[in-house]
């Protein structure tokens, strides 16, 4: 974890700036900022794992930052440490009501600084196991739709900042209930386990997210896709359900079990919501299972 955790350091000192990084440099990949600003910006760039934030700085100090991070559902989980020239207990005390885990004094002493970030970034690891537990489904062991929902937030926020286009791709289990019925929920579970895990496999890039959606619905978000791109993504997810061959004698689609995909992409703009891309693939995966099933519409 150590070696691999991003550290932003916040200060509008180069010098301070020099010492941190000398002594945290071995250890960890490192970003810098001479202002808030641009902190903000690698912020939401990097998702770094700890901050280390001066307190004194023009335009938008520490507590500023400090703030508006905490005030970010998806950012306030990232750890900040207050590292600044004020002493007097008030000061401290602010820093930690802001939100802030700890509080340094410089001049920084090399073995105190070394010890806290480690402290706190083992702590963080510990809290991202436990959120990413609780961000699976227990049934499939995919993401699940708590999951989803937070993804979706933080991509279509980067996709607008970027201008890039963000693809959904939702897919749904044809004539599920028939399959419960005549085979059993056991049965049931089962085939979902096994379409869970088949498509999850079919989803290539580390950057995109696979979710069960709800019931024997699934989700694929594929951010930095068009249109043309999240299609072929989704013929490839209904083509590999459709080679497990799972018997399924009361489908209207097969002799076996199959999905259905709606796929929609957009390039989110102001005046948009990321449920429009959700109600777009919804009507796209309606129109998919009233043309027949085993089929993608986008």
């Amino acid at each position: 974890m150590d070696g691999q955790a991003k550290i932003l350091i916040i200060d509008d000192s180069p010098a301070d700036i020099h010492v941190l990084g000398g002594i945290l440099g071995k250890d960890y990949q490192l970003f810098f900022a001479t202002n808030g600003a641009d902190g903000l910006d690698i912020i939401m760039r990097e998702r770094p794992d700890l901050v280390l934030l001066d307190v004194l700085m023009p335009d938008m100090d520490g507590y500023d930052i400090c703030n508006w991070l905490k005030a970010d559902r998806l950012l306030r989980d990232i750890p900040v440490i207050f590292v600044t020239a004020l002493t007097e207990v008030s000061e401290e005390t602010r820093g930690l009501e802001a939100g802030a885990v700890d509080y340094l004094t410089k001049p920084v002493r090399a073995p105190i600084v070394k010890a806290r970030v480690r402290t706190h970034l083992e702590l963080k690891r510990h809290q991202d196991l436990l959120r990413q537990l609780a961000c699976l489904d227990g049934l499939t062991c995919v993401a699940n739709r708590r999951r989803f929902d937070e993804l979706l937030e933080q991509e279509w926020r980067r996709a607008l900042r970027t201008a890039q286009p963000l693809s959904l791709i939702l897919t749904d289990v044809d004539d599920f209930k028939a399959y419960n019925d005549h085979y059993g929920h056991l049965a049931g579970d089962e085939c979902l386990r096994l379409v869970a895990s088949t498509l999850a496999a079919a989803v290539k890039r580390p950057m995109d997210l696979f979710a069960r959606y709800g019931g024997e619905e699934f989700a694929c978000l594929l951010p930095e896709t068009d249109l043309a791109g999240a299609v072929v993504v989704a013929r490839r997810l209904v083509a590999a359900v459709a080679e497990l061959r799972i018997p399924h004698t009361y489908s209207g689609a097969a002799a076996w079990v199959t999905i259905s995909a709606g796929v929609a992409s957009i390039v989110p703009g102001e005046e948009r919501s990321a449920i429009d891309l959700v109600r777009a693939a919804d009507t796209c995966l309606y129109r998919a299972k009233k043309e027949g099933r085993n089929r993608v519409a986008c």
